[in-house]
């Protein structure tokens, strides 16, 4: 399939090449220019701008940082949808707010262009290995369509609803993720505090009820206080941000992803926006005047 894609950062490279790796054709747009460069080697076309990367192609892929991006993407600066082709399709893997999907999929439907938004959960090791999993909103008949394309990126393709419900659903794990890093930080904390050695903590927990992809992914690397990005602080704030803006419109409560949202805040603050969110275990050596570490 011909595919236009636009935004190369951490995620979006890695995905893309796995596109190529599935055979497809690709044309690729990032306004830095050194992953366009890779992805051309690996096999790609290099657009001229994003508006280019449209062009001839039967589907345009984004993978950007939020809703304004998407929106001045496709449909204000660069006005990607003015150079798609009738009858050819969007597909947004951004993790942005559900309302703005909703938008932007009723202004290409007066263009005769069909939209799911499909964000990802996986961080970069998922997005290298091809295994992400795709939350998608969305026409049914153009998820089948197109649920190829996701699985050469993704080991779970799952349609949630219609337009809007991937992002939906994305805010949800977003939510899940960030309690589930703080209540991890937290409890290691209290055994470095009491005296037990943390790994043995996560070593005899991990195979219980208390044990997750979380704990397993995020755990080692507090141990090691590695808090090279895989999934920065700073994009976990705008995700819980969304949050916090969904919840008020359908008056959910939320008051355990507020805490953890404001101690995302603290770390932006104290310099640390740019780290992993398992930095979110700096917080309590903040309070505690103790490291979380191995040994």
């Amino acid at each position: 399939m011909k595919i236009g894609f636009i935004g190369l950062g951490i995620m979006g490279k890695p995905m893309a090449k796995n596109l190529l790796k599935a055979g497809h054709e690709l044309r690729v747009y990032n306004r830095s220019k050194e992953p366009v460069e890779e992805l051309v080697k690996a096999g790609a076309t290099a657009a001229a701008n994003a508006a280019d990367a449209a062009k001839g192609v039967e589907l345009v892929l984004t993978m950007l940082p939020n809703s304004p991006h998407v929106k001045s993407v496709m449909l204000e600066d660069d006005k990607v949808a003015d150079h798609m082709e009738k009858g050819s399709a969007f597909i947004d893997m951004s993790s942005i707010n559900p309302i703005a999907s909703r938008e932007i999929a009723a202004a290409l439907a007066k263009k005769g262009i069909e939209m799911l938004d499909a964000p990802v959960s996986g961080g970069e090791p998922k997005a290298i290995d091809g295994t992400l999993s795709f939350m998608v909103g969305g026409k049914k008949e153009v998820f089948d369509k197109f649920e190829p394309v996701l699985k050469a990126m993704g080991s779970s393709v799952v349609l949630c609803g219609d337009i809007g419900a991937g992002n939906v659903t994305k805010l949800c794990n977003q939510t899940i993720v960030a309690v589930n890093i703080a209540a991890l930080s937290e409890a290691l904390m209290l055994g470095r505090k009491a005296g037990v050695d943390p790994e043995a903590i996560y070593r005899a927990i991990r195979g219980g009820l208390a044990g997750s992809t979380v704990m397993d992914a995020k755990a080692p690397m507090i141990l090691d206080r590695n808090f090279k990005p895989g999934f920065r602080i700073d994009l976990h704030i705008k995700d819980l941000n969304n949050v916090m803006d969904a919840a008020k419109s359908v008056d959910s409560p939320i008051p355990l992803t507020a805490q953890v949202f404001e101690m995302m805040k603290v770390l932006h603050g104290d310099g640390k926006g740019q780290c992993d969110h398992s930095a979110l275990a700096l917080v309590y050596e903040k309070l505690a005047n103790t490291e979380i570490a191995r040994g």
